[in-house]
């Protein structure tokens, strides 16, 4: 029998659980094609987007003595995920290669769609559940990342991003004027090789070589052939190039999403190549309402760089005196950082106010020399 209390438990996590709407939605736009193919885009970040400006913002606080065994219903959303996106990425696989009434661009646009569930809902949960400490989450995490074919983003989150965030040795902390194209491709280029530096040095701290079978370079290795072998095997060639082009979009919705958390925000340098403690105002904080029910709370970015292990039903929000906060949600944000000008035109100006706050007594802010931002003048 089902108590009053996890009826109550059930509805405070409900919001959460709107994720799963965006599966009929890719199915309905491979059914119908033609303007359906939006409607994985119109169900997620417009409806979310509006439902922000409806809702306002939440600053409400959990309880942090809850303890892990009442957030179940949390959880399961996100241990669900992989087999809900599995069968529906391979059924569009094994469906839209076949589908007569849809034409080759129609096809595209479809995987626009399911790259959208794979990248703004998928790589979200796979973050949350690399971040666990047991086994079966962060597998669940593993396979969703291959299922983007980005498998390295783990090593390169866990043991390069948050240990380095905003410093020049983290690849995905935009930097101060760099619009998202060009950051775009060097975070391409930058991420596995910073991945691949961070598993070689922490093997050779254990008198290993990158040969060894515990680095996870080989696991990732063969996830992502059987990822894509499997695509294969389902759709053929044209399979192949669908799944391929749902993995660009949801990583490039990755990168959209890393370029707004971090931009034009360091960390103060102390010398011998050591930094200041990271602390909520060194990344920009968003309790957007709707869109944290999207992105499972990831807008309460200052506190998950704080507190990394915390689960996201606990995340904390932040006033302005303690972090910087950004005007709109994830998903306005990002459209607006596809737009150089406009984005430098917004959120450069609140970098500087964020200087000025929080560093007052810094008056050389660039360039980097030899990696690192210079040592602060006082005034």
């Amino acid at each position: 029998m089902i108590s009053p209390e996890h009826v109550k438990r059930f509805r405070q996590a409900a919001p959460f659980w709107l994720s799963l709407a965006v599966i009929p939605l890719v199915i309905l736009s491979a059914v119908y094609g033609g303007w359906a193919i939006l409607l994985p885009i119109a169900g997620t970040w417009w409806a979310f987007s509006a439902l922000d400006a409806v809702l306002g913002r939440y600053s409400e606080n959990a309880d942090l003595t809850t303890g892990d065994d009442t957030l179940i219903w949390y959880k399961l959303i996100t241990w669900i995920w992989l087999p809900v996106q599995g069968v529906t990425l391979y059924g569009m696989i094994a469906y839209v290669p076949g589908a007569a009434h849809l034409g080759i661009a129609e096809k595209f646009g479809v995987f626009l769609g399911v790259g959208v569930m794979s990248g703004s809902i998928g790589i979200v949960y796979a973050h949350e559940l690399l971040h666990q400490r047991n086994a079966f989450e962060r597998w669940l995490g593993d396979l969703l990342l291959a299922s983007v074919l980005y498998s390295h983003f783990r090593t390169e989150h866990l043991l390069v991003h948050h240990p380095w965030v905003g410093t020049r040795r983290d690849a995905v902390t935009a930097r101060y004027n760099e619009g998202f194209h060009l950051y775009f491709v060097r975070v391409l280029r930058e991420g596995p090789v910073s991945a691949w530096r961070a598993e070689k040095a922490m093997l050779a701290r254990k008198e290993r070589g990158v040969t060894d079978p515990s680095n996870p370079f080989w696991r990732y290795a063969v996830l992502q052939i059987g990822a894509l072998a499997l695509a294969a095997l389902i759709g053929g060639w044209l399979g192949l190039a669908l799944f391929l082009f749902q993995a660009l979009v949801a990583v490039w919705q990755l990168e959209l999403t890393n370029y707004v958390e971090h931009y034009g925000l360091v960390r103060k340098y102390l010398g011998d190549g050591k930094y200041e403690p990271v602390r909520p105002h060194h990344s920009w904080n968003a309790d957007h309402r709707a869109t944290n029910w999207l992105f499972i709370n990831l807008q309460r970015h200052s506190d998950h760089h704080y507190k990394p292990s915390r689960r996201f039903p606990l995340l904390q929000t932040y006033d302005t005196a303690t972090a910087p906060q950004l005007p709109y949600g994830y998903a306005v944000m990002g459209g607006i950082a596809m737009v150089p000008p406009l984005w430098r035109r917004m959120m450069n100006p609140k970098v500087r106010q964020w200087r000025d706050e929080y560093y007052p007594e810094i008056t050389d802010w660039g360039p980097y020399k030899r990696g690192d931002y210079p040592v602060p003048q006082l005034r």
